[in-house]
């Protein structure tokens, strides 16, 4: 069966002429940046509001060196920015918010990376795809002008490498793209229990000079 499907794939390939290659090319690249930012995003994930609860109670204890080990025990990019902002405390508020913004924009950079090749995956696929159809039909009115429409065959071939490269860009580019508006909204979803356990770790900061 996989011979089959081998042999299947490779002709299609061939039909569909040589800007194929740099379309399955783009294909493997988001293939790759897609399993790999869904496992980089899968561990980031982290139980927001059950960390920042042990954080409170622990911080309420006056003891900060025991938030700063709950930090290090817990993975993706709140504890990092909220560790950030531990190391900086008895510092001036201000300062303490721009560590953690700091923190927050290289937080940030991990999150998105690689997001900017789906998205140009996304973009070009279609037009190498619309370049094919071009190419595609350049090469049938070619064979019509030199043998007229007495070999349609040879005309037929050139029509096929054009609706082929089509289809295989908009095959490549859609999900791409589906792909690439998860991400987006996962990461978008980060970003907003970013600013909120930062938030809390500065009133918690608060809560806990007005105690002393």
């Amino acid at each position: 069966m996989f011979n089959v499907i081998d042999s299947f794939l490779l002709k299609y390939i061939r039909d569909g002429g040589p800007l194929m290659y740099p379309l399955v090319a783009a294909s493997i690249i988001a293939l790759g940046y897609t399993i790999e930012r869904w496992w980089a995003l899968h561990k980031a994930k982290i139980n927001t509001a059950e960390f920042t609860g042990k954080l409170r109670t622990v911080l309420l204890k006056k003891d900060v060196k025991g938030a700063v080990r709950l930090c290090e025990n817990y993975r993706g990019p709140i504890a990092s920015i909220l560790k950030a902002g531990l190391l900086k405390y008895g510092s001036p508020k201000e300062e303490i918010e721009q560590t953690i913004e700091t923190a927050a924009i290289h937080e940030m950079a991990r999150l998105e990376r690689g997001l900017n090749v789906l998205a140009s995956i996304a973009n070009i696929a279609p037009i190498l795809g619309f370049l094919g159809t071009v190419t595609g039909m350049i090469k049938s009115f070619d064979q019509i002008a030199k043998a007229g429409l007495n070999n349609p065959a040879a005309v037929a071939a050139g029509i096929s490498e054009a609706l082929i490269t089509t289809a295989s860009g908009l095959i490549i580019a859609a999900p791409t793209l589906m792909v690439y508006n998860f991400f987006t909204t996962k990461i978008g979803k980060f970003v907003r229990e970013m600013g909120s356990s930062s938030n809390i770790l500065l009133e918690t900061f608060a809560e806990m000079e007005k105690k002393a």
